[in-house]
């Protein structure tokens, strides 16, 4: 028996647009029905003979609803961090982030040896397969020295497409993409390996130029890693790797919106180039997501966290991010001026596709699982549901007409 629960009156970012006074129906873990609350086909199919427990209806009015936001790159939250290779500690950082809406998301790993990232891998590898995380994304140790960033240089090796393989195969297939910088010998050849095994290749932490990148691309990488932060800048006579990525149709583009890593004219600048439907955007985020300032470990590294910006404590090179999603889609509507789709393309809709579980996730459609968050009219996230269970439940002054809050967890 299936469990029902009605969501009415909100504001609803369906993949045609924004719906006024939307109504999605949830049973079980998947969306039955999505309109709008005079829709007779949507109150017939809630109204259907099939057998359920009835959890309630919710009135939303004065909020949005959005889809679950997906996440391809995030290293930590809550104090944890997925490097740690521990359940523990990659439940932790999962937690914490679905509490920011994040419904999705991958483990991305930091630069170490070899033998470590293979057990990292295999303990990573177990909760993508009971369906926690949707796959896992080593960034390192096959990047450039001279743009490591929060990288320890120690660990860093050329893209030998063995050691590469060695990678896929700790991660037992649950590999969703690896980051590398192509220019480094086997760098080509090590792409070829990962668009062949049906793992993206991300061109990131790179000292290469526009040529070099092109010939990524040529050879099948499709995203570029946090654009903008650890490759060459963009130049006039000398455009490297950062015009290329954007003017190719093939490569999505990953951003990072904390106000930090972008300033909000370059942020809009890349929208413009790639188009929205090229944009991604990723958290980035070290084990301080979801915390207070202080100090944190990223890897083999030290990071101090002050003001809610993370930095190595031995160079104070920026060290990935705090960021959660929630504050991201606030900042794209509310700083940067895009639109509430848009913000949801590059949230949800763009990752879940770069994943291959569009079918499933990134979208409020019928049949999908029903990931949602909703949010205030401020754009500030009052509730999430993950496969119809209420991670974060409707509150006060939401109002249920059947059921607690906490009913269809």
């Amino acid at each position: 028996m299936s469990k029902r629960t009605v969501l009415t009156g909100a504001r609803v970012v369906l993949p045609e647009g924004v719906r006024d006074s939307g109504r999605l129906t949830v049973e079980g873990r998947t969306l039955a029905a999505v309109g709008s609350a005079d829709d007779a086909e949507d109150r017939a199919a809630d109204t259907s003979d099939a057998p359920r427990a009835d959890a309630g209806t919710v009135d939303l009015t004065g909020h949005w609803i959005v889809p679950g936001f997906v996440d391809i790159h995030v290293h930590g939250g809550g104090g944890a961090s997925f490097s740690a290779g521990s359940h523990e500690e990659s439940l932790k950082v999962i937690d914490t982030h679905r509490r920011h809406g994040t419904t999705t998301m991958v483990a991305s790993t930091v630069t170490g040896d070899l033998d470590e990232l293979s057990r990292q891998a295999g303990s990573l590898s177990e909760l993508v397969e009971q369906g926690d995380l949707a796959g896992i994304h080593f960034e390192g140790p096959f990047i450039s020295c001279e743009r490591r960033g929060a990288h320890d240089e120690s660990l860093l090796r050329d893209p030998d497409p063995g050691d590469v393989r060695k990678l896929l195969d700790a991660a037992r297939g649950r590999a969703a993409m690896m980051t590398l910088a192509p220019e480094r010998p086997g760098g080509l050849d090590s792409v070829r390996l990962l668009a062949d095994s049906g793992v993206i290749a991300a061109v990131g932490h790179t000292d290469g130029s526009y040529e070099s990148t092109r010939q990524a691309v040529d050879a099948g990488a499709t995203v570029a890693t946090h654009l903008f932060n650890a490759m060459p800048p963009l130049g006039h006579r000398q455009p490297g790797p950062i015009a290329a990525l954007l003017e190719d149709e093939r490569v999505t583009v990953e951003l990072i919106n904390d106000g930090t890593h972008l300033h909000p004219a370059v942020l809009r600048l890349a929208f413009d180039a790639a188009g929205a439907d090229r944009v991604a955007f990723i958290t980035d985020a070290m084990g301080a997501a979801g915390m207070g300032d202080g100090r944190y470990p990223l890897g083999h590294l030290e990071v101090e966290v002050r003001d809610g910006v993370a930095r190595l404590v031995e160079g104070g090179s920026i060290a990935g991010s705090t960021l959660t999603l929630d504050q991201a889609f606030k900042r794209a509507v509310t700083v940067d001026g895009l639109s509430v789709d848009d913000t949801v393309t590059a949230l949800s809709t763009n990752p879940a596709r770069l994943l291959g579980v569009a079918d499933r996730v990134g979208s409020l459609e019928p049949g999908k699982l029903a990931d949602l968050v909703v949010l205030d009219e401020g754009f500030n996230p009052t509730a999430v549901m993950r496969q119809g269970s209420w991670v974060v439940p409707p509150a006060h002054p939401l109002s249920w007409t059947k059921g607690p809050p906490g009913a269809g967890s």
